[in-house]
């Protein structure tokens, strides 16, 4: 996964310093010396786009929170504007030499300029231009970040059924390198035309002795280049190269007026030198920095509109830092857990079995109450091998000789007790608008109501290896058949088969077995089950990792659901919704820590798009779709709890109270600032 994101950015370095002597201003030389000099003369020029780059992995993590959390998406809306012109163009110039050499040129190339841009300015000497394409790059990147995080456009290949994501799907590896790096939301405005264009203006606007002429021409041939190649690759669309113009004129016009007052500061010959005072004259710096600080408390306690802008801005910034804290931290621990070992969850009821201090506990939680704190079910005997099962409002559970019904609302003593012996799986079902159990005692299904009657007679399925209900349909895998999907319903006589497809492109095999972990589809079998009248989603096991298909039940279709390389676990499908935990990234001959944990992904059923819900060090699993919340396991160091994420994205109290003195402390700072300004062109205006 590396070793093509190091050629690419090898080969931007390479370019950049080979073509000096074409962009060179006409009496430049070059020298060895600048190479070296240039870090000391331009440092902060540096650390400002190095930063940049490395903000953008951070935002690429709230973003996808974001997305997850609130569904913010406007590509709906770009699309009723745009219609197919993105895929005409795919579609007409589409050829597989074209799209190799595009999509290094879509990386690699803006590397390239990104770099340069600094770097040839910086090494020789024209601070002029390296100043404020500095600062216009940042102000690209600085003014987008809003669109990024609220106002989400997908790529082209994500939306249009037609059209290909050719650079993200070229091969395996730079896929997995597109997918790793890029939440594929980040559309709106396109960086990849912003900061070259604004460069180009940069370049049009303060070259006044057109010394960069040559360079100023290549710039914006590449950015028409890179037009076409973001519009071919099925990354962009038209709007978003509209809305990076648009955004790269604000940049330099934003540069242009702060360039004075950033770099008589951040000057590097000025920081350099109150680096050394601090170092060798500390007292000095000190007696610097309180003047510096009291000039500030006295501009801010008579403040002019200039002040009092600042002031906003800074309350508009804690305010959009406190809305996306609160919408990417919305899952909740429930409460009264302290050790979870299982759940279930059904119809906005979570149980789960807890093992405590004094003992195993079953802990029923009512997830309509905000604080999730549950009630004790009391079952005698339980054991943290006891199984239990939920649905609509009854709980059973059993401990080894009993089974036990409660009704959810009133828990605490149970509607009912049976005698119920062994068995290996238990789960409640529904016949005629009943709600039933179904279980398997040595591979044999069976189906009792709650009175103990059996319902199946002699016609019972053995030989059963797993199995799963969804209303009156049971789905279960035999041992003799790991790879079909038998699903009947009860009341209803004969059963449907499914038969599952694990396949991934040989490209994908190849990768795997380059790994030391080989497929082995010969072997293949159904691990875990998910589904609804619609749908059916199973986790295979293929020796080298488990692959999770998605099978249409109304059109036979099948396809790979998740990237057939990473481990696959714990599904669950209700409401639209599938959900699993995923070992995403995680290559086993270059293990990273950030990829040795499980994350919870869900896909939208009726748009097939995907979220990542979890982007974090902690490890997560075992997730639960219900109508109004996700629940799932987290492990944050020895800590296991339950999380339950709402689908409905909401404020917490502490932020509705932040964001109210926000909003009023911004009427306030705002009718001030609009009437000083007033004052202060009238005042301008008299002679």
């Amino acid at each position: 996964m590396q070793s093509v994101y190091l050629t690419w950015m090898i080969s931007a370095l390479a370019l950049g310093v080979i073509l000096l002597p074409v962009f060179k201003p006409p009496w430049a030389k070059l020298s060895l010396p600048p190479f070296v000099d240039f870090f000391r003369r331009y440092w902060m020029h540096v650390l400002i786009v190095f930063a940049i780059y490395n903000a953008k992995d951070t935002l690429d993590q709230i973003d996808r929170l974001l997305m997850a959390s609130t569904g913010l998406d406007m590509t709906p809306y770009i699309w009723a504007i745009e219609g197919n012109l993105v895929l005409w163009v795919q579609q007409t110039f589409e050829a597989d030499w074209l799209t190799t050499a595009l999509t290094h040129f879509y990386v690699a190339g803006f590397m390239f300029i990104c770099y340069v841009s600094v770097f040839y300015f910086a090494y020789f000497d024209d601070r002029w231009l390296a100043d404020r394409v500095t600062l216009s790059i940042a102000w690209v990147y600085i003014l987008a970040v809003p669109f990024y995080l609220f106002f989400n456009v997908r790529v082209t290949g994500d939306t249009i059924p037609e059209m290909q994501t050719l650079a993200y799907t070229l091969t395996p590896e730079i896929a997995d390198w597109f997918r790793r790096i890029d939440p594929f939301t980040n559309g709106m405005p396109s960086l990849h035309i912003g900061i070259p264009f604004a460069v180009w203006l940069c370049l049009t606007r303060f070259d006044d002795d057109r010394r960069w002429n040559r360079y100023r021409y290549t710039v914006f041939a590449y950015t028409l280049l890179t037009a076409f190649t973001i519009i071919y690759l099925g990354i962009h669309w038209f709007v978003d190269i509209i809305g990076g113009m648009l955004i790269a004129g604000a940049a330099v016009s934003m540069a242009d007026r702060t360039s004075n007052s950033w770099w008589k500061f951040f000057d590097e010959r000025t920081m350099n030198t109150r680096i050394v005072t601090v170092l060798t004259s500390p007292k000095q710096a000190w007696s610097w920095i309180r003047s510096r600080g009291g000039r500030l408390l006295h501009q801010y306690k008579s403040p002019s509109s200039r002040e009092t802008g600042h002031i906003a801005v800074v309350i508009l910034v804690i305010v959009a830092a406190v809305i996306t804290w609160d919408l990417t931290h919305r899952s909740l621990p429930a409460g009264g857990v302290e050790a979870p070992e299982a759940a279930a969850a059904a119809d906005g009821w979570l149980v789960t079995l807890d093992n405590q201090t004094d003992g195993p506990s079953l802990l029923l939680h009512d997830l309509s109450f905000a604080s999730f704190d549950p009630v004790s079910v009391e079952v005698p005997d339980l054991t943290l091998d006891s199984t239990y099962a939920l649905k609509e409002d009854r709980l059973v559970a059993t401990n080894a000789t009993s089974l036990l019904v409660f009704d959810v609302a009133q828990p605490e003593t149970p509607l009912s007790s049976m005698p119920f012996g062994e068995h290996d799986d238990l789960l409640l079902c529904e016949q005629a608008g009943s709600t039933v159990i179904t279980y398997t005692t040595d591979g044999v299904l069976d189906v009792m109501n709650f009175e103990g009657q059996t319902l199946l007679g002699d016609q019972r399925p053995n030989n059963i290896r797993s199995m799963m209900c969804t209303g009156s349909e049971i789905a279960y895998v035999t041992q003799d058949k790991p790879m079909e999907v038998n699903i009947i319903q009860l009341g209803v006589r004969g059963q449907v088969a499914y038969l599952i497809n694990a396949t991934a492109p040989v490209e994908e095999d190849e990768l795997l077995a380059s790994w030391g972990i080989p497929v082995d589809m010969e072997n293949a079998s159904i691990q875990n089950m998910a589904f609804n009248r619609e749908y059916l989603a199973v986790t295979v096991n293929v020796s080298a990792t488990d692959r999770l298909v998605l099978y249409n039940r109304t059109t036979a279709e099948q396809w790979l659901a998740s990237n057939p390389k990473y481990h696959v676990s714990d599904l669950s499908l209700d409401y639209g919704i599938l959900a699993w935990s995923v070992r995403d990234h995680y290559n086993p001959l270059s293990p990273q820590q950030k990829y040795l944990d499980r994350e919870i992904y869900f896909t939208e059923l009726d748009t097939n798009t995907s979220h990542v819900l979890t982007s974090d060090a902690n490890d997560q699993w075992g997730p639960q779709v219900l109508e109004q919340h996700l629940v799932y396991f987290q492990t944050d160091g020895e800590v296991v709890s339950v999380e339950v994420h709402s689908w409905e994205p909401e404020l917490r109290l502490y932020s509705s109270l932040v964001l109210q003195a926000g909003v009023l402390a911004a009427f306030v700072v705002v009718a001030w600032n609009m009437w000083q300004r007033q004052s202060e062109r009238r005042q301008e205006r008299q002679p």
